[in-house]
């Protein structure tokens, strides 16, 4: 295993129409409106942004995304990362139940020097970093979608 290499997954089930969860995961460069640990997202071209993100460590972390697949009929959303993390993260939407159900899924391997030297040691702590930022992504994008 490498200590570097991380994949999470969360699945969040949602009381609103799958088409409406998307409309508001596709709009990446609104998500610190809505989620706290979203620091900041910069659009830089048609396809690509900046994110900033910070949950419960005192570390930001910032990667350029590029969208790689982009699929509304499928409910797939993707993005290419780079900077501090190095791989994937996707979106897919799906109906569940009487709403939806968004799975996220992120596949990075760490490149920041900080974060390679903490690896074996601050493994838990960065998983638990993860679940932490998921949860209060999950409870802002049900406040968002109240509201719209």
């Amino acid at each position: 295993m490498d200590p570097h290499h991380y994949h999470f997954h969360s699945l969040w089930p949602l009381p609103a129409p799958p088409a409406a969860v998307y409309a508001v995961l596709e709009r990446a460069e609104d998500y610190p409106r809505w989620w706290p640990q979203v620091r900041s997202a910069t659009r830089l071209a048609e396809h690509t942004g900046l994110i900033v993100i910070r949950s419960a460590l005192p570390l930001a972390l910032t990667a350029t995304l590029r969208q790689t697949r982009r699929d509304p009929a499928a409910g797939v959303l993707e993005a290419a990362l780079s900077g501090d993390l190095e791989g994937w993260a996707r979106w897919t939407i799906t109906a569940g139940g009487p709403g939806t159900l968004a799975r996220y899924e992120q596949d990075v391997f760490v490149g920041r020097p900080l974060l390679r030297r903490l690896a074996l040691p601050g493994r838990p702590l960065f998983r638990l970093n993860h679940r932490l930022m998921m949860r209060a992504g999950r409870r802002g994008l049900l406040r968002r979608l109240e509201a719209v």
